[in-house]
């Protein structure tokens, strides 16, 4: 049965919290892909293709002709930064994308620029940006991003708006009673509780305002009881958390083949080193330990070593992640897998990934926005999991385990489509063709 489906008529805004590397690179290429200058390599909603019915069919449509997304040349970007740099300025601070290329797109780019941010430095400790909003209280920072969210809807000509988090890591911490209801947590904005994180100022202040949100870092922000609630009670998707980007994007890759085979993993150890502002960020140890939480988990729980305690009870999974300013936006991933086979014999794998991270972020964004407009347009609400195939740590509805089979999540995302779309959902049983088979002999 078809999903009633609002068309994508008009222009959508894309706001972003966070014009760093990532943002500025996703505006940019968006901007070049416009002029013919490259490609949208590594975005599923344009790149990517969709079967439809039967093999033997041969119905594969382009992702974007079969579902009704925005268009590119529909979108409009904005956002806040704690630097008042303009988006041309950041990418060329960035240094991510080539000058020339950057020069080819100049003029889109210098025309975006950000608003005050709403900023707690509490929570991102080694950045010193002072382009802030003057405002102490919580709530009222957050009637102040509702009426930038207001104001960008109306000066641009918007008809639908979606916000995706590309802000940097908060500091790790755990969730507590002002997080556990919607009542509650807006008690503690009045009160300035300062264990509501400015990410969650963001969130409350879209989803408020019925739009739609995805959370780009493995902070708590929407994935919290308080802000799942307001989602429900305004009708509007939630998704989270953490692009799945380098290294993470490897082990969701390479991890569910080892489980498929039953081959057993004694140790991960991960290694990375990075130079950009996300690598100065995660220098604080605080901050770390939100993303070490983040990737920790996914192998846990494609391999679920209670399951198979015989194959991976006694794994040992470690995670380093360096700042290191020489190679910037180039991060450089190194795994050492400990594996063994049939009789215990012991074998190795080794990872070296040179990987560009905004790069492989910049795509997510694009996607993770048009899809959760597509969400919002087809009366979608609360926490949508489908979306997990773009994420580290997927959010789920409480009490469901997460899936970090990449392949898995995939299935599911097509799935959704196909059922948004009216289309049969596809088992990959392959029954069908031997029954079709034998009734023709």
């Amino acid at each position: 049965m078809k999903q009633q489906v609002k068309a994508a008529e008009g222009k959508l805004g894309i706001l972003m919290p966070g014009l760093g590397a990532v943002a500025t690179t996703m505006i940019a290429g968006v901007a070049a892909i416009k002029k013919g200058i490259s490609k949208p390599i590594g975005s599923l909603t344009q790149m990517g293709t969709i079967r439809l019915g039967k093999r033997t069919e041969n119905k594969q449509p382009k992702i974007k002709d079969f579902v009704p997304l925005a268009g590119l040349e529909d979108l409009v970007f904005g956002g806040w930064d704690v630097y008042e740099d303009n988006v041309y300025e950041a990418a060329l601070n960035a240094r991510v994308l080539d000058a020339n290329l950057l020069r080819d797109v100049r003029e889109e780019l210098q025309a975006i620029k950000p608003m005050r941010a709403a900023f707690d430095r509490n929570y991102v400790k080694n950045l010193d940006g002072k382009y802030v909003k003057d405002i102490d209280n919580r709530y009222e920072l957050a009637l102040a991003v509702m009426e930038d969210i207001k104001n960008f809807k109306a000066e641009n000509n918007c008809d639908r708006i979606v916000l995706v988090w590309c802000g940097s890591t908060e500091i790790y911490f755990e969730p507590s009673e002002v997080h556990e209801s919607l009542a509650a947590f807006e008690q503690g904005l009045r009160d300035n509780d300062l264990r509501i994180a400015p990410s969650m100022i963001y969130a409350y202040a879209a989803l408020k305002l019925g739009i739609p949100f995805a959370n780009g870092a493995p902070n708590l922000t929407v994935d919290i009881p308080a802000l799942i609630e307001l989602a429900k009670e305004t009708d509007t998707p939630i998704a989270g958390k953490d692009f799945k980007t380098g290294q993470t994007l490897m082990k969701t890759i390479l991890a569910p083949g080892l489980a498929a085979r039953s081959l057993g993993v004694n140790g991960w150890f991960s290694d990375n080193i990075l130079g950009n502002r996300d690598g100065l960020v995660l220098d604080d140890p605080d901050n770390f330990k939100t993303k070490e939480v983040s990737k920790l988990g996914v192998l846990e729980d494609i391999f679920k070593p209670d399951v198979n305690p015989d194959l991976y009870g006694e794994m040992y999974h470690k995670i380093r992640i360096n700042y290191y300013p020489p190679h910037g936006d180039n991060k450089e991933s190194w795994d050492n897998i400990d594996i063994f086979g049939w009789l215990g014999y012991k074998m190795q794998i080794k990872i070296n990934f040179l990987c560009r991270d905004s790069i492989l972020a910049a795509p997510i964004v694009l996607d993770l926005a048009l899809f959760i407009d597509l969400a919002k347009r087809a009366n979608l609400s609360g926490i949508q999991e489908w979306l997990s195939f773009y994420l580290k740590s997927p959010q789920t509805i409480p009490g469901v385990p997460a899936e970090n089979d990449i392949f898995k999540q995939l299935m599911k995302l097509q799935n959704t489509l196909r059922y948004i779309m009216g289309e049969e959902l596809i088992t990959h049983l392959g029954q069908d063709y031997e029954e079709e088979l034998i009734e023709t002999v």
